[in-house]
């Protein structure tokens, strides 16, 4: 399998587990977590999760030197914290579908971005697909601007798409040299460190069992598994494209509200899920020929 496949996958699965982080954000909110509260079991559970697989299936990835470390730094004490809490602090005022629109224009921003600081080319098929990607996502959210929007809680979704799409350019920049899985690693703990510092996780003991478990669900599917995996696939891919193919994130958002939240599902949401796989496929099409490429025999030479 070829690296451009492999980041494609990757970023299609880290989407997928982004994609439940509204979804469980808003459940916790229900059961009376504070957003910094909800952020601190997120990003300590992450970080004991992926301390405890790393000391057990490759411990070089907790060998980190001063430069990893004040890069992990950067990005783990400033920007992820700004974007996680400001997303989160979000859905206490507006939809976890608006938030998540107003999000996933962070694909333009991104690519556009690259496109000026990486001499990223631009050609007319990216375009056309940013297009299909805004047009899908206008559909798949297409009641979230009918509702009465808290001018709070836009602002703060704004806040969270301009800072991500800078967190995924530094990213990109900052992963020269580096190893995605350790640089991510210590992102995910300096992150824990700022939440456990505002929200001490003190009352742990008396949640129910149910919160409990909601917590280490915060801290494994959105957080973990999401996270390590953003790396890998900007790391093979750039963050441009990873960031194309990561738009199947508002899908899973639009099917875990359905299942968990009691969210309806029509028809127009199913053609917007439509035009974001068509916009993700069309840029890598190329990627995915490649392997059906690769198995056809070569043709003899004439005689």
């Amino acid at each position: 399998m070829s690296q451009g496949i492999k980041g494609f996958i990757y970023a299609a699965v880290s989407a997928a587990c982004f994609g439940t982080l509204a979804v469980l954000g808003k459940f916790a909110l229900a059961r009376g977590f504070v957003a910094a509260e909800i952020l601190q079991y997120r990003f300590g559970f992450a970080s004991l999760m992926l301390v405890c697989w790393y000391a057990a299936t490759d411990r070089a990835v907790l060998r980190a030197g001063p430069r990893t470390l004040l890069k992990a730094a950067f990005l783990g004490l400033g920007l992820y914290p700004v974007q996680s809490l400001c997303f989160m602090t979000s859905l206490e005022y507006i939809p976890a579908s608006t938030t998540s629109l107003i999000l996933y224009f962070y694909p333009v921003a991104v690519t556009l971005l690259s496109a000026l600081l990486f001499k990223t080319r631009l050609n007319r098929l990216v375009a056309f697909s940013l297009a299909l990607l805004v047009a899908g996502c206008g559909l798949v959210f297409y009641d979230a601007f009918l509702r009465s929007i808290s001018q709070t809680g836009l602002l703060l979704a704004v806040t969270a798409m301009l800072v991500f799409s800078l967190y995924l350019i530094c990213l990109q920049y900052l992963l020269k040299d580096e190893n995605p899985r350790s640089i991510s690693l210590y992102v995910v703990i300096a992150t824990a460190l700022v939440y456990t510092i505002m929200a001490p996780p003190t009352r742990f003991t008396e949640l129910d069992a149910a919160s409990q478990a909601l917590t280490v669900v915060l801290g494994l599917v959105p957080t973990a598994l999401a996270v390590t995996l953003l790396y890998r696939a900007v790391e093979l891919v750039g963050s441009a494209k990873a960031s194309i193919c990561s738009t199947i994130e508002p899908i899973t958002t639009v099917l875990g509200s359905a299942l968990v939240l009691g969210e309806t599902i029509v028809p127009i949401q199913l053609a917007g899920m439509a035009l974001i796989l068509l916009g993700i496929t069309l840029p890598n099409s190329s990627l995915l020929r490649a392997p059906a490429l690769a198995i056809l025999p070569k043709k003899r030479p004439p005689s």
